[in-house]
């Protein structure tokens, strides 16, 4: 039979059974899929990043503000940022946040020092990392449906309690946060099984871009937690984002399923459209034995982890420093510093579905081959931001130069998922969730280890020769192991990755695995890897 013409929003044949019916056919299943996986993506982060900005009000005002406000009110860098600026508007602006204090006060803040708040928010990462493999492993067993879903409730309902803990004593938010990191770990590999079973080949780079919905949520969550904690108080912040949370999973209950097979409300013709393209064996790999062994000594796997590993580096480089080192150096106060924060991540996502668009037009051309395309994403997504963040240290107060290229290296940061972060799809279909699962573990190490690098480097926040030298390590972490990826990255499915039938094979034994192994039809973009790649 011949292949249908690859068209990412094909155009069904309407049935006549009622207008609602009608109207939902008009919406193909894998646009719902996307909006799900977007929205999904951003929820999580907001809860996940609300009190890196709460804590600013939850916290008691230490003596170093006063040396920080001494600082910036003395620096030559001010003028220079505000010279468009009357004095009226800055009295202005002080007279609000006095007007503020008020609604503040109403609000108990702790008494709790630099090093309680930097074990609140790295213990979110503890669990994080060590979850992902259990994520991969339940997903294998219970599929994306039920996964991803209870891993977003238990979030919510974190965020539901944190103000409570808080009052009870820090240790309580530390486990909830914990608890918190953990279950949020176990959605990058529930989202990746199932996008072997939905998404075409073709269309795997645009669906991609959903998973860019974190960068909207990062960018959101600045300038909506300095309003709620201006106008509501601290509380609020964690009540509203767990109620976000919470009425996500509605819709995620209702909407989402694990194979095509099993929605009720897909047409026949998209139905029979992503069964043309995707291959047999994966839709028949739900729940097949994980070959750890395999993919614990895959270069290709390795290649991705090691390489994503400095794509995370620099991207929390700007993530959980760059407020720090724009309050600090910059001197903006709370609500510059979250629209100037945020603003980068809010546009990425624009930059992530052009970039995966472009890549799916270069593999459906055959401009380039499949590899030689997830690697010049990859190349995109750390080089550029490794050589730009490098300048930001060098270029010290020049302030808005510094700004234009925070935008652009920030924005180039989402070309990984045209690229590495799309690889594990390539490689392994059937167990992208185990293998993300794998390469997460090792590339997410980078969001607890560059804020404790930072911390020893960066004694004096406000030494910008200090801060020059964290830019530096983010640029050479970035640019190296992109090299990496270069040379052992590859697009070719593993051997590993088709279901073994034969339960008498041992799973050392790889080439009676292959030889038992069906013929199935190769899809565009997707080629057989013969040879052992041990």
């Amino acid at each position: 039979m011949d292949e249908k013409e690859v068209n990412f929003l094909p155009k069904p044949k309407i049935p006549e059974v009622g207008c609602f019916r009608s109207i939902c056919d008009l919406i193909p299943a894998r646009v719902v899929l996307y909006i799900l996986s977007w929205s999904g993506f951003l929820v999580s982060f907001v809860m996940r990043n609300d009190i890196n900005f709460a804590l600013v009000a939850m916290v008691e005002d230490s003596a170093t503000n006063a040396n920080s406000t001494d600082h910036c009110s003395s620096s030559s860098l001010m003028s220079s940022l505000m010279s468009n600026r009357s004095d009226s508007m800055l009295g202005s602006v002080n007279d609000t946040e006095l007007e503020d204090l008020p609604v503040m006060i109403g609000d108990v803040k702790f008494d709790w020092d630099s090093t309680v708040q930097a074990i609140i928010k790295s213990s979110f990462y503890w669990c994080y990392v060590l979850s992902q493999v259990v994520g991969g492993v339940a997903t294998q067993y219970f599929g994306t449906k039920s996964v991803f879903g209870w891993s977003q409730f238990i979030t919510a309902a974190c965020s539901l309690l944190i103000p409570h803990a808080a009052d009870m004593h820090y240790g309580a938010v530390i486990f909830l946060r914990s608890v918190q990191g953990f279950a949020s770990g176990l959605t990058w590999p529930a989202m990746y099984a199932i996008v072997g079973y939905w998404i075409p080949p073709v269309e795997r780079s645009r669906f991609m871009s959903s998973f860019q919905g974190f960068s909207i949520g990062i960018g959101l969550t600045y300038p909506l937690c300095g309003f709620i904690i201006a106008n509501f108080g601290w509380r609020q912040v964690f009540y509203t984002t767990g109620s976000i949370g919470m009425l996500w999973c509605v819709f995620w209950y209702l909407l989402a399923y694990n194979t095509p097979q099993e929605h009720p409300r897909i047409t026949p013709e998209e139905l029979e459209y992503i069964e043309l393209n995707v291959s047999e064996d994966i839709k028949n790999g739900q729940g097949m034995r994980v070959p750890w062994r395999r993919i614990f000594t895959s270069m290709p796997v390795w290649a991705i982890g090691l390489t994503t590993f400095g794509r995370i580096w620099v991207h929390y480089t700007f993530i959980m420093s760059g407020p720090e080192y724009m309050q600090k150096i910059f001197c903006f106060d709370i609500q510059q510093n979250g629209l100037l924060s945020g603003a980068p991540f809010l546009c990425s996502y624009l930059s992530s579905v052009l970039f995966c668009y472009i890549a799916d037009i270069l593999m459906d051309r055959k401009t380039l081959s499949l590899t030689n395309v997830r690697k010049l994403f990859t190349a995109l997504s750390q080089i550029v931001p490794g050589v730009l963040v490098l300048l930001v240290g060098y270029l010290g107060y020049q302030i808005v130069t510094v700004l234009i290229l925070w935008f652009v290296a920030v924005t180039f940061i989402t070309a990984s998922y045209a690229g590495a972060m799309a690889n594990i799809v390539d490689i392994a279909p059937n167990l992208a969730g185990p293998v993300l699962a794998f390469a997460q573990t090792i590339h997410m190490t980078a969001s607890f280890v560059q804020p404790l690098v930072t911390g020893f480097m960066v004694t004096d926040s406000q030494n910008i020769n200090q801060w020059l030298h964290v830019f530096g390590v983010s640029s050479v972490v970035a640019i190296s192991t992109y090299v990496i990826y270069q040379v052992f990255g590859t697009a070719e499915i593993q051997s590993w990755n088709y279901p073994d039938n034969d339960p008498e094979i041992s799973s050392s034994d790889d080439s009676a695995v292959i030889a038992n192994q069906p013929m199935i039809k190769v899809e565009p973009g997707l080629k057989f890897d013969d040879d052992d790649d041990d």
